[in-house]
C-alpha cells in the first residue's frame, strides 16, 4: 500500500470516527439539556388567554385527570416576590403547587441539600433554587434543618395612597435547595399552593395548570386540550416553552455535521490522488490488458472497486474507532464535565446515527471514486 493510499484510509477513518463521536456527544448533550428543563417544566402547561389568573372552578379538574395519557396534574400559582435574609434582598419567582408536583418533577433527585418537603408538621415549608439561596448568603443548617427567610408578597389591589405596605410580610422556612438549570436555580421558590393562596389573598384563582404526561402521549393530550379549551387557554408543551434552547442545540448539531461532511469531501481528494497514482503506476499493465482485449468498462471496474475498497477500509476503521471511544466513555466515563461534581460527559450512541454516517460516507466515497476513475479511463484508454 502506497503512502498516499495510507493517507486516504487514515483521513476517511478519522473523519468517520469524528462523526460518530460528535453525533453521540450531541445526543448526550441534548438529553442532558432536555432532562434539566423537562424534569422541572411540566410536559404541558395551560394558562388563560385573557389574564394572569383564572378561576380554577371554570374547568373540571377530574375530567382533565381522566384524559388518556395524563399521569397527574397540579394547580399552580406563580408570582414575583421579594425574599429577605439578614440584610440581603432578592427577587424570586414563587411557585405554589400541589404536592403531586414534587413527584412529577422528581424533586428528590435534584436536591443539593436539605429535604424535598413542602410541608412539615402541618406547616408550609419551601424548597429554593440553589443559586438563589447562595445569593442572599443563606444555607440549610444541619442543626435546625432549615433556613428562615422573610417573604414579601405583593397584595392584590393594594393602595399606596393609604400609606400601607403593598406587601404581605411572612416568615418562611426553607428546608431544601434544588438544582435543575441556571434559570431555575437563580429564580424559583417552591411552596405549597395553599400557602401561595393565603399570601396573595386568592380564593379559587390560579395562574396555570401543570400536566405530567409521558413523552409519547404529549401530542395526543395537547390535541385534546386544544379542542376543548383552545379558545380560552394557551396550551404549551415544555419543548415549545423552551423552544429557543432546543432549536439552538439541534441547529448546532446540524452545522457541525455539515462541517465534518465538508471536511470528509476534502479528505476524499486524497482518494482521488491515490487513484491517479495507481493509474500511473499500473499504466503498463493497463496497456497489456488492452492488447488482450480488455474493454474500458473492465478497466473502469478494476480501478473503481479499488477506490471503493480503500474507502471501505477507512470507513470500517473509523466506525470501529468511533464506536469504541463512545463505549469507553459510556462505561468508564473517562472524560468528566467541568464543575459537575465529577460527572462523566454524556454520550448516547444511536444506531440511526451510525446508519446515517455509514450511508453518507459510502455515498461520498462512491462519488469520489466513480468520477475520477471514469475520467482517467476515458483519457488513458482509446
Amino acid at each position: 500500500m502506497s503512502w498516499i493510499t495510507r493517507i486516504s484510509v487514515s483521513g476517511i477513518a478519522v473523519i468517520t470516527a469524528a462523526l460518530v463521536i460528535i453525533l453521540s456527544a450531541f445526543n448526550g448533550i441534548e438529553q442532558m439539556v432536555s432532562k434539566l428543563y423537562s424534569d422541572y417544566d411540566p410536559a404541558i402547561t395551560m394558562r388563560s388567554l385573557k389574564g394572569k389568573t383564572f378561576d380554577s372552578t371554570a374547568v373540571n379538574l377530574n375530567e382533565l385527570r381522566a384524559i388518556p395519557g395524563v399521569i397527574s396534574l397540579s394547580k399552580a400559582i406563580e408570582e414575583t416576590v421579594i425574599v429577605k435574609h439578614g440584610k440581603k434582598w432578592v427577587n424570586a419567582r414563587m411557585v405554589g403547587v400541589d404536592f403531586s408536583f414534587v413527584d412529577a418533577c422528581q424533586l428528590e433527585k435534584h436536591m443539593v441539600d436539605g429535604y424535598p418537603n413542602l410541608e412539615e408538621n402541618g406547616e408550609p415549608t419551601a424548597v429554593i433554587g440553589a443559586s438563589l439561596l447562595d445569593k442572599i448568603d443563606g444555607y440549610i443548617s444541619e442543626l435546625d434543618g432549615y433556613e428562615e427567610l422573610i417573604l414579601y408578597t405583593p397584595l392584590r389591589d393594594a393602595s399606596m395612597a393609604r400609606l400601607k405596605s403593598p406587601f404581605k410580610v411572612s416568615p418562611l422556612k426553607v428546608v431544601g435547595r434544588m438544582n435543575y438549570n441556571k434559570d431555575i436555580n437563580m429564580s424559583d421558590l417552591l411552596v405549597p399552593i395553599y400557602f401561595a393562596e393565603v399570601q396573595l389573598n386568592y380564593d379559587t384563582d390560579i395562574t396555570a395548570i401543570y400536566f405530567h404526561v409521558a413523552k409519547k402521549d404529549i401530542p395526543a393530550v395537547k390535541s385534546v386540550l386544544e379542542k376543548r379549551f383552545g379558545n380560552k387557554f394557551r396550551i404549551k408543551t415544555a419543548a415549545e416553552k423552551n423552544e429557543l434552547i432546543f432549536k439552538t442545540s439541534e441547529s448546532e448539531k446540524k452545522i457541525v455535521v455539515l462541517i465534518l461532511l465538508f471536511i470528509f469531501v476534502l479528505a476524499a481528494f486524497n482518494l482521488v490522488a491515490s487513484l491517479n497514482m495507481l493509474f500511473i503506476e499500473k499504466k503498463e499493465n493497463i496497456e497489456t490488458m488492452e492488447r488482450f482485449g480488455a474493454t474500458k468498462r473492465f478497466v473502469f471496474q478494476i480501478f473503481f472497486f479499488e477506490g471503493i475498497l480503500i474507502a471501505v477500509k477507512g470507513i470500517i476503521i473509523g466506525l470501529v474507532l468511533g464506536i469504541g471511544v463512545c463505549l469507553l466513555q459510556v462505561y468508564f466515563g473517562l472524560l468528566k464535565m467541568p464543575n459537575s461534581g465529577n460527572e462523566a460527559f454524556p454520550i448516547i450512541l444511536q444506531v440511526k446515527d451510525v446508519l446515517f454516517i455509514l450511508g453518507t460516507v459510502i455515498l461520498l466515497s462512491v462519488l469520489s471514486a466513480y468520477f475520477p476513475v471514469r475520467y482517467l479511463v476515458r483519457k488513458t484508454i482509446s
